[in-house]
């Protein structure tokens, strides 16, 4: 038997959420080579306060290109200064937020280690770890960050 919906009826759960669209930008920072490639991971608090690990990333400010954010994000959030290789992918998601639905769009890159130390003293993020590249996917809590680092070790065979 199918079910109907009933028709919506005005009142505080009616009114239409503000759209709001938002660029970010952010990476895989990877440092060695071959077996020994290890990349660092920022781990942050979820609402049920358990440590999920993603990608370094965040809003592109005005007059910044996706790559100049990218190094930005991920020297910010974990102390690693990095240089693009090469783009990972684009991930886009929905969520609301503040009576606000959003449209996220996070660019990725691929960058190379060139300096720097592992800091977890950005206060959005709890925990810092360098990872070897093989374990990343497993440490990834979301899965389109996995998939666009599926490709990373042959792209870096590629920028050798």
């Amino acid at each position: 038997m199918a079910r109907r919906s009933s028709p919506r009826r005005p009142g505080r759960f009616a009114r239409r959420l503000q759209r709001v669209e938002e660029t970010s930008a952010g990476g895989l920072v990877v440092a060695g080579e071959g077996p020994g490639a290890r990349a660092v991971l920022i781990g942050k608090l979820d609402r049920k306060g358990r440590l999920v690990w993603s990608l370094p990333k965040g809003h592109v400010e005005e007059g910044e290109s996706l790559e100049q954010t990218a190094a930005r994000e991920a020297e910010e959030e974990t102390g690693i200064i990095g240089e693009v290789v090469c783009p990972l992918g684009v991930v886009d998601y929905w969520f609301v937020a503040e009576g606000r639905r959003i449209h996220k769009t996070v660019h990725h890159f691929l960058l190379r280690a060139t300096g720097g130390e592992l800091s977890n003293a950005d206060v959005e993020v709890t925990e810092v770890a360098w990872v070897p590249l093989g374990e990343i996917p497993d440490r990834l809590a979301y899965p389109d960050e996995r998939k666009l680092i599926a490709r990373v070790p042959e792209m870096l065979d590629r920028s050798a």
